[in-house]
């Protein structure tokens, strides 16, 4: 009887190290390396979603690319809405800092993209509120950079940051 208690006694040990080193780390990892991410809704289609409400894409959401507010045209970034900081939005960089966009349905039909902001747009025009509604979003509202669709297993893929021809910046300063 002894010898069963003190074998549970070091698993129970055992299993308390354990868990109280594997949290932290997974936790760490979660908030600034890398997570997964269910995307809802018809704002990313045909890029995200093309099957409309019938599925969902799983994607990887890399936090460390984005670290120093790096992103480029083209880059499919999360980050907390400007409207409501309780959801997090995913959409395409369209233009950087210093940039002059084109845009869709603003109240302006041409913005300068301020210092410390980007322009971020829906694939799905009309069908998205991105910075055509609120405007240059804050960089310090940057979440990750979506990397890689996870699923469904038949659409996994890496995802390019590729600028729509129509969508160039209209005038760009390049660093």
């Amino acid at each position: 009887m002894a010898q069963s208690q003190g074998w549970v006694r070091r698993y129970l040990k055992a299993f308390c190290k354990g868990f109280f080193v594997a949290v932290p780390v997974a936790v760490t990892f979660l908030d600034r390396v890398a997570c997964v991410a269910r995307v809802e809704g018809s704002s990313m289609q045909p890029s995200l979603n093309p099957g409309g409400s019938q599925s969902s894409d799983v994607v990887l959401l890399n936090h460390w690319k984005v670290r120093n507010f790096e992103v480029q045209r083209g880059d499919i970034v999360s980050l907390v809405s400007p409207k409501n900081p309780e959801q997090k939005i995913i959409k395409r960089v369209i233009a950087l800092e210093g940039d002059i966009v084109k845009t869709i349905g603003h109240k302006n039909r041409y913005v300068k993209v301020p210092r410390g902001h980007i322009w971020v747009e829906g694939d799905h025009h009309g069908h998205s509120f991105d910075s055509n509604s609120f405007g240059p979003v804050s960089l310090g509202l940057l979440h990750a950079h979506a990397t890689h669709i996870l699923w469904p297993p038949e659409r996994w893929q890496k995802l390019e940051s590729v600028l729509p021809p129509e969508r160039l910046p209209v005038q760009s300063e390049e660093k």
